[in-house]
């Protein structure tokens, strides 16, 4: 089978990158001819397709009139649908796989496939089909405001990249999008890697006015090894942005005063939290700074569990099934796809995100009672290994392009 993968960016920035990456590893490592659509850029990863790669847009300079002018080139692109075209026309796939296009690419390149008789499956990693800031959430709280195509509230919230010039551009760009359906007019198959992004795309859209299936992420677990061990200290590890609600694990940490909490991670946040640990006179928490490969996974091996506190809806946190592949159990909140990753007081604990109070409780008893952080992470363990490795990944996959060819 010939598979055309498309994605605005071809060099890894986060966990949409690695799912575009992972996706191509196995295809390729199962006999497959994979080619790739993209956008130009220094920091792409090598390609024998990078001829025929878009020029990304030119947004993020100039003066405010420039900007606005580039809007048009935002919300379709010819450039990027006659290079695809030409692709197509050269590679001639059987499937062309979609990951995130929006801005970069645009939906033109999904007229394209329409136009050549190819099949399209769309995968969706956040929130950018229903929601101009991809993260339905935006000042510390979670938003549908621009349900039932009311994307005018983009501007009044001011919620993409805190700018009004940007909130403009994503307003108009979602509202073309929507008002010509450019999404479920082009594509066959949506993927979700939860239910819960699914049943809020048919909040927004309409039940049984689009076909969807589930697609877990790519991420192989059995490569690693457990690790029963511990040392002392809980860790967090990701990004230090609002949503994430690493304040309200900082203020939880007040409450357990015998746990110890590892930080692993940066953002723009990074200040404003240090600040926080010290007006909470927090000696129980370490900043470590960003870490990555090895690093990474030996701070994770050494955990004795692992919080999620975010608040926002996340989708699919890679975080928890890294936990889960290396043993260890995982306290994450109530929202998104995070329970159903985590079964409550089986590989992990679930609390409502917010709840400083009931976080500190989910510490308290995994931290007092390491046997049991244990015997979650070995059950965690067991779960990532059973649903996360590149045979069920490909099987489900397959699954899904023969029934779209069928």
């Amino acid at each position: 089978m010939k598979i055309l993968l498309v994605h605005k960016f071809h060099h890894v920035t986060g966990g949409a990158e690695v799912f575009f990456f992972e996706t191509s590893r196995i295809l390729e490592s199962t006999g497959h001819s994979v080619a790739h659509f993209s956008t130009v850029d220094g920091r792409n990863l090598p390609s024998p397709f990078s001829m025929y790669f878009a020029s990304p847009p030119v947004f993020r300079s100039g003066s405010v009139f420039q900007r606005f002018a580039s809007i048009k080139r935002i919300v379709y692109s010819h450039e990027a649908k006659n290079k695809i075209r030409k692709l197509i026309a050269d590679f001639k796939p059987d499937i062309v796989h979609v990951f995130a296009i929006f801005t970069h690419l645009t939906p033109s390149v999904l007229y394209a496939c329409r136009e050549a008789g190819v099949p399209v499956v769309f995968s969706c990693n956040d929130y950018k089909h229903i929601c101009p800031n991809y993260k339905m959430f935006h000042h510390g709280r979670i938003c549908d405001d621009c349900k039932n195509g009311k994307f005018h509230n983009a501007i009044r919230n001011k919620c993409c990249h805190e700018s009004i010039t940007y909130s403009v551009a994503s307003c108009i760009e979602s509202v073309v999008h929507h008002s010509f359906d450019m999404l479920r007019k082009n594509v066959h198959t949506f993927l979700f890697a939860s239910n819960f992004m699914a049943k809020k795309t048919e909040q927004f859209w309409g039940k049984d006015t689009f076909r969807w299936k589930k697609l877990l992420n790519p991420f192989d677990s059995t490569r690693f090894p457990i690790c029963s061990e511990y040392g002392d200290y809980l860790l967090f590890f990701g990004r230090f942005v609002d949503e994430k609600g690493v304040d309200i694990l900082l203020r939880a940490m007040q409450l357990v005063p015998e746990a110890r909490l590892i930080a692993v991670g940066d953002g723009p946040q990074n200040d404003k939290l240090l600040a926080l640990a010290g007006r909470l006179g927090l000696n129980n928490v370490e900043f470590m700074g960003p870490l990555w490969g090895e690093d990474l996974d030996t701070m994770i091996k050494r955990a004795r569990f692992v919080v999620i506190p975010s608040i926002w809806h996340e989708n699919f946190p890679y975080v928890i099934v890294q936990s889960f592949a290396i043993g260890k159990a995982v306290i994450g909140t109530d929202r998104g796809g995070i329970p159903e990753l985590i079964t409550d007081s089986h590989n992990g604990f679930i609390y409502p995100a917010h709840d400083q109070k009931g976080l500190a409780e989910k510490i308290r008893i995994l931290w007092n009672d390491p046997a049991l952080a244990v015997s979650m992470g070995i059950n965690a363990k067991k779960f990532a290994d059973e649903t996360f490795n590149d045979t069920k990944f490909y099987s489900t996959l397959m699954d899904i392009y023969k029934d779209v060819l069928g």
